[in-house]
């Protein structure tokens, strides 16, 4: 992709000043030039030109806020002392696989005093006798070497350790928002009126299963006396039926 299109694309309808990460990984440069970066971009804090085919970092515009610096896989083999004019606050830079053959060729890098971590991973000058004793020596401000420090302990992972931190930031955040909806919520005195609240409706509750029971209880009653009544009822038509029959009996006797 065209590097300057790269560039608009990534803006996402911002304006330069507004940016502090820009990625243009794997585009083409223009004859080492990165068209379309320009130092209208003095809020830059991170810039990524991963294969680009770059040959010199001459061409950079001035990025006073820029402390990441990433050239790996390009074509430099010098003239890393504009960094120092271009980028005077530098603090990570990585140079992995590009031409960089000798000590003399990072020697200017210590002119950054706020360098702290160089990589040169795939560059010839990593096979020079005692490399990583003579560039410490060389670049006394630096506190990693291709991800390692003098006591070849292994850098930790920034990028982790500043999305870790924001992770921390949300949570806290969150606990804060939580706080804050339960004390608008629920004000102080609150609490013991819904309490108060939940007791009134279960004697309410309790008052209407009463009077449901007693219904019933009433309703019970009136079914055992319709009951009763049948009974009787039936008792005294069989008694008459009986009556009845006995005096059709005697009628028979005196014919």
């Amino acid at each position: 992709m065209d590097m300057k299109k790269r560039i608009h694309l990534e803006l996402r309808n911002r304006t330069p000043s507004d940016v502090k990460e820009l990625v243009l990984d794997n585009c083409r440069s223009n004859e080492g030039k990165i068209v379309g970066l320009t130092d209208e971009f003095e809020e830059l804090e991170f810039l990524s030109t991963i294969n680009v085919g770059l040959t010199t970092v001459a061409h950079l515009p001035k990025l006073n806020k820029l402390k990441k610096l990433e050239l790996s896989d390009n074509r430099i083999s010098g003239g890393l002392e504009v960094l120092a004019v271009k980028c005077p606050n530098l603090t990570h830079l990585n140079l992995s696989g590009n031409k960089i053959k000798d000590l003399s060729t990072i020697e200017p890098l210590k002119e950054l005093g706020t360098l702290k971590s160089l990589d040169l991973f795939n560059c010839e000058v990593t096979n020079l006798n005692e490399y990583r004793d003579n560039v410490f020596k060389l670049l006394p401000q630096l506190t990693y070497l291709d991800g390692y420090d003098k006591d070849d302990k292994e850098a930790p992972d920034s990028d982790t350790e500043v999305y870790a931190e924001g992770l921390d930031d949300d949570e806290e955040d969150e606990d804060d928002v939580d706080e804050e909806e339960y004390d608008e919520d629920t004000a102080p005195g609150d609490e013991e009126e819904e309490e108060e609240g939940e007791e009134d409706e279960e004697e309410n509750e309790e008052e209407e299963e009463d009077d449901l029971s007693g219904e019933e209880e009433e309703e019970e009653d009136v079914n055992d006396k319709d009951a009763d009544d049948d009974d009787e009822e039936e008792e005294e038509r069989g008694q008459k039926r009986k009556r009845d029959l006995d005096e059709e009996g005697e009628e028979d006797e005196d014919d």
